[in-house]
């Protein structure tokens, strides 16, 4: 049966819900501020509130450290896919298909060629939006393929470093890239060119033990969680509290780790500096005359 309710609900012309996209807004985690996503991606993923320096892909960091964001991307190198089988919750070649899909990359390290302030470079970046840019047999080929370009073109290997350590689905076979990695950044070296790191957030894990500090000059992101093992497991090793700040990039400049601490703003012309320190250009005939 139909009541008067009813008939005057159904007689009312009701306007239809209004419909906001959900990602018009970015929430920063430090202070809560709530941001237009795009004044936020135009400040390349800084709040403008606190200065938080959000996570940001491989992609978009070639696009804005390169000159006018022209690059060139280097071929991934082929490896062995799923070599122990592993299975857990999932299986791991289900696992890299999905991190493939939603980032549309092979692997969590790319390399890209390019100039910053017109310098020659070769720049690897780690995207921990791949599977918590975990280091496997892919991202160990791509840092020597990265080395193997920069020795080629006689230019520095800059490597921006953001993960959570090595990939467990590949058990040991992950942690042979620790010293695989080592022996290539020897070669750099041997070839006298540059080998540059910027930390940003996180860098933790066997990256950290292994090429993420092994640069000849170190830098980070302000706020960027640095270190080996996580807090809580350090405080229950040592039973007592961590200071404040602990492991984050600041702390570790106080503390002699790292080099320098660069705003996200400012780090394309840091870097240009340190390549013309590191990798003057060759005088032309005229100036060497003049000289």
């Amino acid at each position: 049966m139909t009541t008067w309710i009813d008939r005057v609900r159904s007689s009312i012309p009701f306007v239809g819900k209004r419909e906001s996209p959900e990602n018009l807004w970015h929430k920063c985690p430090q202070c809560g501020a709530m941001v237009f996503l795009k004044e936020y991606e135009e400040n390349q993923n800084v709040c403008p509130k606190c200065q938080h320096h959000g996570r940001i892909g491989a992609v978009k960091r070639f696009d804005l450290l390169f000159d006018g964001g022209v690059h060139t991307m280097l071929p991934a190198p082929a490896v062995r896919e799923d070599p122990l089988k592993f299975r857990d919750t999932k299986r791991y070649a289900d696992r890299l298909k999905t991190a493939r899909t939603a980032s549309g990359e092979q692997d969590a390290l790319l390399n890209a060629k390019g100039e910053i302030e017109g310098r020659h470079a070769i720049v690897g970046v780690q995207d921990f939006g791949f599977m918590g840019g975990s280091m496997g047999l892919a991202v160990g080929a791509a840092f020597v393929a990265g080395v193997e370009a920069a020795i080629a073109e006689n230019a520095p290997y800059i490597v921006f470093t953001a993960s959570g350590g090595a990939r467990m689905q590949e058990g040991l076979l992950s942690l042979m890239q620790m010293p695989k990695t080592t022996v290539a950044i020897a070669k750099l070296r041997e070839a006298g060119l540059p080998y540059v790191v910027v930390m940003t957030d996180p860098t933790t894990g066997g990256v950290t033990a292994s090429y993420a500090m092994l640069g000849d000059v170190q830098l980070a992101e302000p706020g960027a969680l640095i270190g080996f093992a996580g807090q809580r497991v350090i405080e229950q090793t040592i039973r007592e509290k961590l200071p404040e700040g602990f492991q984050r990039s600041e702390y570790l400049l106080e503390h002699g780790m790292l080099d320098m601490v660069v705003h996200r703003h400012q780090l394309r012309e840091r870097l240009a500096r340190l390549i013309a320190y590191l990798c003057p250009a060759p005088l032309s005939s005229a100036d060497a005359k003049a000289a």
